[in-house]
C-alpha cells in the first residue's frame, strides 16, 4: 500500500527557498531552465520517469518474492531482506542525496542516481546467489535515494507560476500512484511469462531513455561556493543511521534462529542501539546535520513521524504478506496475484487524488485521519480470519477496497505534519516524512515477516499442514499490524490536531 504514495514537499534547503519566492543559494550558478513549455514538460517528463521506477521497484518485487525465494534459497525470514535493503538504503540516505544535491548540483546528482540505479537492476536480474541480490538491492535504493531526493527541487525551479506548478506536481505525484499500480500486475506478468530476473531487466530500457532524455531537457546548476560547500555534508551520520538501522534489522530476522534473549540477539541490538545514539549524539554536534534536532521541538511533527511509521510498517507488510498468502496458500500464479492486489492500488489512488483534498477541507484532517485508521485497522482485522481456502470475492476483495483508508490517511497525516513545521523547516520536514515512510516499511516487514516466520515453523513441528501453518503464521502478523494501528488512532487522538480552517 504504501509504495503508492511520492514525496510530498521539496526536502532540500534550496528547494526550500525557491518555495519561498527567494534566490535559494546566492553563491550557485543560476539553473538554466529550458526554453518554452514543450522543454519544460519534457524535462517533468523525465523527472515523473524517476519516480516511476522508485515506486515500481517497490512494488514489483512483491508479487515475485516466492520465485526468488524458490530460486536462490532464501529462508522465510531471510527473504524481507528483498525488500528491506532497497527501503534502507533509500529511506536513511534522502537527505544526505539531498544535502549533496546541493553542493554538487541536482542534475548531476539525479544523473549519477538513475545511473546507479540502472546499473543495480542489471545486476540483480543476473543475482544468482541471495548476497549478490540483496548487494544489489541496496545499490538500488542509493540509487533511487540520489535520484528522488532532488527530483522535487528541479521541478519547482522549472514551474514558477503557482498554476503550472501545482499541475505539475499533481502529474509527479500520480506517476507515483500509478506506479504501484503498473507494477504489481507488471511483476505478476513477467514472472509468469518468463522470469522473476525480468524484473529488474525492465528497469534497464526505462533508465536508459531516462538518461538519454534528461541529458538535453534538465536544467544545468552549479556546484556550491563559499561558505556552504565548505560545510560539506554529514557522510558520518548518515553512515551511522544506515550502519545502526541495517544492524538492527538483521538482528530481528536472526531472531528466529538465535532467539531473542541469545548473546547474540542482545550483543547486535545493543551495537545497532549505540550506533543510532552515535547518530543522535552527531546531530547535536554536526555542523551541517541531516535532522537538526531542533524538529524534534513540535509535538505535531513528532507524532505525525510516528503515526506514519506505525502505519507503513502495518501496510507494507500487508502488502507483502498477502502476496505470499495468495502464492503459498491459495496457489495463485505471479501474474492472478497482481492482478488480486490491483484493487487496492488503485483504490488508494483514486481517493488519495480524487476525495482527501476536499474531505480535509470540510471534515479537518484529524478527522480523515482517524476515518482513514479505522478502515485499516477494520482491513487488517479482517485479515486475522483468512482460511484456507479463502474465497477472493467475499474473503479478500472487502479488504482490497478498505484499503481507501490509506488514501485517505495519507495525505491528511501530510498535511498535520507539515502543519507542525517552521517555515525555515518546511523542507526538512519533508525530507524526515519520506525518511520515516521508508524506515517504516523496513521495520514492519522485518518484523512481521520474523514473526509470521516463527509461527509457522512452531505450527509446522506441532504437526499442522505447511498451508495451515503459513496461515496462523500470517494471522499473527496481521494481528500485531492491526495492533500497530490502533497505536496510531491513540497517538493521532492525542498528539495531534486539525490545522485551521481559513
Amino acid at each position: 500500500m504504501p509504495a503508492a504514495s511520492a514525496p510530498a514537499l521539496p526536502s532540500s534547503a534550496a528547494d526550500r527557498a525557491v518555495d519561498r519566492g527567494i534566490d535559494p543559494a546566492p553563491a550557485v550558478a543560476a539553473p538554466a531552465a529550458p526554453r518554452g513549455l514543450r522543454s519544460r514538460w519534457t524535462a517533468l517528463g523525465v523527472l515523473s520517469t524517476g519516480v516511476l521506477m522508485t515506486v515500481l521497484d517497490g512494488s514489483i518485487v512483491t508479487v515475485a518474492m516466492p520465485a526468488i525465494q524458490n530460486d536462490l534459497g532464501f529462508t522465510p525470514a531471510g527473504l524481507s531482506w528483498v525488500v528491506n535493503a532497497y527501503l534502507i538504503a533509500f529511506g536513511s540516505l534522502l537527505l544526505l542525496a539531498g544535502r549533496l544535491g546541493d553542493l554538487i548540483g541536482r542534475k548531476r546528482m539525479f544523473l549519477a542516481g538513475t545511473g546507479v540505479f540502472t546499473g543495480a537492476s542489471l545486476l540483480a536480474g543476473f543475482a544468482g546467489s541471495p548476497e549478490v541480490l540483496i548487494a544489489a538491492r541496496f545499490l538500488q535504493g542509493l540509487g533511487s535515494a540520489m535520484a528522488a531526493a532532488v527530483s522535487l527541487g528541479i521541478l519547482v525551479t522549472l514551474f514558477t507560476e503557482a498554476r503550472e506548478r501545482a499541475k505539475a506536481i499533481a502529474v509527479f505525484s500520480f506517476t507515483g500512484a500509478a506506479g504501484a499500480s503498473l507494477g504489481q500486475v507488471l511483476g505478476g506478468v513477467l514472472t509468469d511469462a518468463l522470469d522473476w530476473h525480468w524484473i529488474f531487466f525492465i528497469n534497464l530500457p526505462i533508465g536508459l531513455a531516462a538518461l538519454a532524455l534528461a541529458l538535453p531537457a534538465l536544467p544545468s546548476d552549479g556546484a556550491q561556493a563559499g561558505p556552504e560547500r565548505r560545510a560539506g555534508a554529514d557522510v558520518l551520520g548518515a553512515a551511522l543511521v544506515t550502519a545502526g538501522l541495517m544492524l538492527g534489522i538483521y538482528t530481528v530476522v536472526e531472531v528466529e534462529q538465535y532467539g531473542w534473549l541469545s548473546a547474540h540477539t542482545l550483543g547486535l541490538g545493543t551495537l545497532s542501539l549505540a550506533l543510532l545514539a552515535g547518530f543522535t549524539l552527531r546531530q547535536a554536534k554536526a555542523r551541517t546535520p541531516l535532522v537538526p534536532l531542533r524538529i524534534f521541538r513540535s509535538r505535531t511533527v513528532v507524532g505525525a513521524n510516528l503515526v506514519q511509521m506505525l502505519m507503513v510498517a502495518a501496510l507494507f507488510s500487508f502488502q507483502v504478506l498477502v502476496a505470499l498468502y495468495l502464492q503459498n496458500v491459495l496457489g495463485y500464479g505471479a501474474a492472478e496475484t497482481g492482478l488480486a492486489m490491483l484493487p487496492a492500488a488503485l483504490v488508494i489512488g483514486a481517493v488519495s487524488l480524487g476525495a482527501s483534498a476536499p474531505l480535509n477541507a470540510r471534515f479537518g484532517e484529524r478527522n480523515v485521519l482517524l476515518t482513514g485508521l479505522v478502515l485499516l485497522v477494520a482491513a487488517l482485522g479482517l485479515l486475522t480470519r483468512l482460511p484456507v481456502r479463502a474465497d477472493y470475492v467475499t474473503d479478500l476483495l472487502p479488504v482490497m477496497l478498505l484499503a481507501a483508508g490509506f488514501g485517505l490517511a495519507l495525505p491528511a497525516l501530510t498535511a498535520l505534519g507539515m502543519s507542525g513545521a517552521d517555515e525555515r523547516d518546511a523542507g526538512l520536514t519533508s525530507g524526515l516524512f519520506n525518511t520515516t515512510q521508508q524506515i517504516g516499511m523496513a521495520l514492519g516487514v522485518a518484523v512481521l515477516s520474523t514473526l509470521a516466520a516463527s509461527r509457522t515453523e512452531a505450527r509446522l513441528g506441532a504437526g499442522h499442514s505447511r498451508a495451515e501453518a503459513l496461515t496462523s503464521g500470517y494471522h499473527l502478523a496481521f494481528g500485531i499490524g492491526s495492533g500497530l494501528l490502533i497505536t496510531a488512532l491513540v497517538v493521532t487522538a492525542v498528539a495531534l490536531r486539525s490545522t485551521p480552517r481559513p
